[in-house]
């Protein structure tokens, strides 16, 4: 029986055979792919010839290739389609892989060679000479100096470490499938026609008769916002934050404690004061206190808007008989009232003109418009029903695979997020990446046209952003391809392009009516986009102390209780009382599940003090489809991957770094006292 992912690939564009896959695959072609990545590696570690970038840095690059292409195709439908068994198959594949990469750490022949390389990097080309210097860095950093029970203690807080991001994912997952609400007819009163059809979708889709409210945030936030049941909010909001702290199994409380507690020991080891220390060096940001001090000169005017606006909500929900305090479950239910009461703008009346299908489009068209890039529909094989997918042209050039999967469904992770199926490089020729985007929206009634709302068009393009940033990827080395940057320098591409969605010809041409066919009346445009910067205040402040708690967790001694420290920090910050963090410890799958954005969820506003400027660079031509400042864009950012440092190629493209009033202006913060 010939397993089909180790076998080469003759479908379109070299595609996953995804119609052949099954799960009984996935064991044999790990094993399989490790015994030849180990080979690779060891042939590497004991060349007899002089260490050069050709034999070892090279080498490395084209190591593990099988390796890699079978994970990636595992962990996405793991991410996507969730099931029993491939939860027990992701716990053995990252233990297993933990094993693998501390045996390529702690090889110290191959760690000599690197040594060697590093040592006359000057003599490199610049490409050359900064993988180099990153891999001989991400040795060090993964301990590869370290000797004798130091080293053998880093080998187990890995691989402990890998295991309990795991199931701290999984128990996420595993609350958010277990639980919905059930709506009778009464408790549809006042709900919009567009969340009466999204529950219905939930409870189709969960195969049950009748409405249900899930914990998925494209039902459960638009809930919240209408429905005049403040009992049913209740009950929805606090089932929705106690996600991974509902003890039993599936609580995370304990196993948050225990990662703090082991990233402190694994920076220590390598001789850092902090996980953040450690965690922040290689970032833009460098150290925590420069993080700090972003995020307390946003925290200040936001705190302060939000109290306002805390103010007028409680006056209105006074207003309606209600005593007693503004409470969490009641923000967005009040806040989408003055919405429609100051803006003129209810989001009911919005959404028949914000059509996923349109949306997508508008994002393909900037993307034509800004880089001469085409989409032609691909037919072939695919993850999930519900996934589609493209190939992406310039001119005669194939630039890349682009998979969309929208829609939201039990067994798949929440969130929105941007992938890979294969990186672009050249080290055999012009590999074009295979790109994936997933989001969670609602899932439409069958024949019925799925709808978006403002917040969601804009993930769309957020994570449109992020692959642009593979599909213009031009570089030679798997390592530094696509998003392969600093962590907070890869929130710009997919912050920036959040920009264009908001170019009123853009919607002029694709908001248009899902039953009528005609575009958003230009009035409706204009309040629309004048109410851009609506309850700015919620959204940072509830963005801003989830940053600050994952900075302070991991700054110093790591805590014993962190449920009691992360209350400790809201209080000294005099955090809103109806507003909580966006992410609570328990399910803050950022910074628990891995490594990717611990010490590092201050990135997304990193970022975006460069969006918005870079942004300016196209409103101070005038034109914000400027064919040259496009150019400039791709040639110094979006098409150099992990080639230079991250402040060197935003200064390639602007001349210079911003600063965060460009930030607090674009959130309408600037004025806030």
């Amino acid at each position: 029986m010939t397993n089909p992912l180790l076998s080469n690939w003759t479908t379109p564009q070299e595609m996953p055979p995804f119609d052949e896959i099954e799960d009984v695959y996935f064991k044999p072609a790990l094993d399989a792919a490790l015994t030849e990545a180990r080979s690779e590696i060891a042939a590497i570690a004991d060349n007899p010839q002089a260490p050069d970038f050709d034999n070892t840095i090279r080498a490395m690059e084209l190591a593990g290739e099988t390796l890699g292409r079978v994970l990636r195709v595992f962990f996405h439908i793991s991410a996507i389609d969730s099931t029993p068994e491939r939860e027990s198959l992701q716990k053995e594949f990252v233990s297993a892989l933990s094993a693998y990469n501390a045996e390529i750490t702690g090889n110290e022949a191959l760690f000599a060679r690197i040594a060697q390389v590093w040592e006359g990097r000057e003599d490199l080309g610049a490409e050359e000479a900064r993988v180099t210097d990153l891999t001989y860095k991400s040795f060090t950093r993964a301990g590869a100096a370290l000797r004798g029970t130091d080293k053998d203690r880093m080998t187990e807080i890995k691989a402990r470490l890998a295991l309990l991001g795991t199931e701290f994912s999984q128990n996420i997952l595993a609350d958010e499938r277990e639980w919905a609400m059930p709506l009778t007819r009464a408790d549809l009163e006042g709900l919009p026609d567009f969340v009466v059809a999204t529950a219905r979708a939930a409870a189709e889709e969960r195969g049950v008769t009748g409405h249900i409210v899930t914990l998925s945030r494209s039902l459960i936030v638009p809930f919240l916002q209408f429905s005049p049941r403040r009992d049913l909010r209740e009950k929805a909001y606090e089932a929705w934050v106690a996600r991974g702290a509902n003890g039993g199994e599936t609580d995370n409380r304990a196993k948050a404690a225990e990662i703090l507690a082991l990233r402190e020991e694994r920076a220590k080891l390598l001789g850092y004061a902090s996980f953040a220390d450690y965690k922040l060096e290689p970032e833009m940001a460098k150290t925590p206190e420069a993080v700090r001090d972003l995020l307390m000169q946003v925290w200040e005017p936001a705190r302060a808007q939000a109290e306002a606006d805390a103010a007028v909500l409680t006056s209105m929900m006074q207003a309606d008989g209600i005593n007693g305090d503004l409470e969490a479950w009641d923000w967005r239910y009040y806040a989408e009232k003055r919405r429609q009461a100051e803006h003129d703008l209810d989001e009911a009346e919005l959404k028949p003109y914000l059509q996923l299908d349109q949306m997508i489009e508008a994002a393909f068209d900037c993307a034509s418009k800004l880089f001469g890039l085409s989409f032609k529909p691909l037919d072939t094989a695919l993850p999930h029903p519900d996934a589609r997918a493209w190939e992406v042209w310039r001119g005669e050039r194939l630039m890349a695979v682009f998979v969309g999967d929208y829609f939201a469904r039990a067994g798949k992770r929440s969130g929105a997020w941007c992938g890979s199926l294969r990186s672009q490089d050249k080290l055999k020729g012009d590999t074009r990446a295979i790109i994936t985007n997933v989001c969670n929206f609602a899932k439409p009634a069958a024949g019925q046209p799925a709808l978006l709302s403002f917040d969601d068009a804009r993930t769309l393009f957020h994570e449109f952003g992020h692959a642009l940033h593979h599909m213009l990827s031009d570089v030679t080395y798997p390592s530094i391809s696509g998003t392969s940057v600093a962590r907070d320098f890869v929130e710009l591409p997919s912050q920036l392009y959040e920009h264009w969605l908001e170019v009123p010809e853009v919607l002029s041409q694709y908001a248009i009516h899902a039953e009528t066919g005609e575009p958003m009346p230009q009035a409706l445009l204009q309040r629309m986009l004048g109410a851009a910067t609506y309850d700015m205040g919620f959204q940072t402040v509830e963005y801003v102390a989830s940053a600050l708690v994952d900075l302070v967790f991991h700054e110093g001694t790591a805590p014993e209780d962190p449920m009691a420290t992360q209350d400790k920090i809201l209080s000294d910050l005099g955090m809103p009382h109806a507003i909580r963090m966006r992410h609570a410890t328990p399910h803050f799958a950022h910074v628990f599940s891995g490594d990717g954005y611990s010490s590092g969820y201050y990135s997304y506003m990193w970022s975006e003090v460069m969006d918005a400027d870079a942004f300016a660079a196209f409103e101070e031509v005038g034109d914000p489809f400027d064919a040259s400042v496009a150019e400039k864009l791709e040639t110094s950012i979006l098409s150099a991957g992990g080639s230079a440092e991250a402040d060197l190629l935003y200064k390639n493209f602007r001349g210079r770094l911003p600063g965060v009033a460009a930030l607090l202006k674009g959130r309408g913060l600037d004025k806030a006292a």
